[in-house]
């Protein structure tokens, strides 16, 4: 299940330049995100039903406020770097979009430390291997980023935001209900700026309705309850490391569907930039005491 979400995310990040064709980003992320919302709804019917009586009764105990404090949060966050990701992909590769994003795995350690979460050597190495991958996957024509650069490392930074504070709610919340209220909120504000900054037409839309279908049904909804399923009872560090495959699947699906691919040094960017992720995600060695 944590493999199909991380290819389905990574294989998204196509759909998401193809749907831009015929829309604008935020008309992409509107319409993405409401579909997205809408297709939650009948997996929290289900998975309900799912629930033992126990688990229902904890569910129903749950403050109403919280979950919708935690759903508005996270969909603002969301909003802004959803959008900034669209705005990204408009001017680099899937690939390239894909592994910078992936950066959010290196961050959100980095940020834990303004919560008082301290980090270990390993983590600090694998920011420093990431920075030098980044280097090297994005300023190829000397000491400058490019106007995509900035927007996907932004998106990294919000998204890891955005993690923080999912980090924060899910405990407290039904998390597949938090996450249709995020969509709903992300595709609010997002429509908002889309009447304000696009022209949405409705064939528009319908030219894109392929690629908006698969980012909104399948990434929002199927993969989203996907890694809610898969990582119950699950090593939560061994599932974070497989679906960060998502920046490997981003590079094999833009490499195969749209024919993009990347130089040498480049590729090597992204070989650096996905050893960072794996050795963040890799466990502490647990000290033995001496007695």
């Amino acid at each position: 299940m944590l493999l199909l979400t991380a290819f389905i995310w990574g294989s998204a990040f196509v759909a998401q330049s193809v749907g831009m064709d015929s829309m604008g980003p935020l008309t992409f992320s509107c319409v993405r995100s409401i579909i997205g919302s809408i297709v939650l709804v009948p997996c929290i019917i289900v998975l309900d039903r799912w629930k033992s009586p126990q688990e229902r009764e904890r569910v129903a105990q749950m403050d109403l406020r919280t979950l919708l404090l935690g759903g508005v949060s996270c969909g603002v966050v969301l909003c802004v770097a959803s959008n900034l990701q669209q705005f990204g992909i408009q001017y680099t590769s899937v690939g390239k979009a894909g592994f910078i994003t992936a950066l959010y795995i290196v961050i959100v350690p980095v940020l834990g430390l303004f919560l008082g979460r301290r980090c270990g050597l390993k983590v600090w190495l694998a920011v420093l291997i990431a920075l030098v991958g980044f280097y090297l996957l994005c300023m190829t024509g000397g000491f400058s980023l490019e106007r995509g650069d900035v927007y996907l490392l932004c998106c990294s930074v919000l998204f890891s935001c955005h993690i923080l504070v999912i980090d924060h709610f899910s405990p407290l919340v039904d998390g597949v209900k938090m996450s249709c209220i995020q969509f709903l909120v992300s595709g609010v504000l997002s429509g908002i700026g889309m009447f304000l900054f696009e022209t949405p037409t409705v064939e528009g839309i319908l030219a894109g309705a392929g690629s908006v279908l698969y980012a909104g049904v399948l990434s929002c909804g199927v993969a989203y309850t996907l890694q809610i399923v898969g990582q119950t009872n699950y090593n939560p560090t061994v599932a974070t490391l497989l679906m960060s495959l998502e920046s490997v699947f981003s590079v094999l699906t833009g490499w195969v569907v749209l024919h993009q691919k990347l130089s040498v040094r480049e590729l090597s960017g992204c070989v650096l930039i996905f050893i960072a992720v794996i050795l963040a995600q890799l466990p502490e060695k647990e000290k033995q005491s001496v007695s």
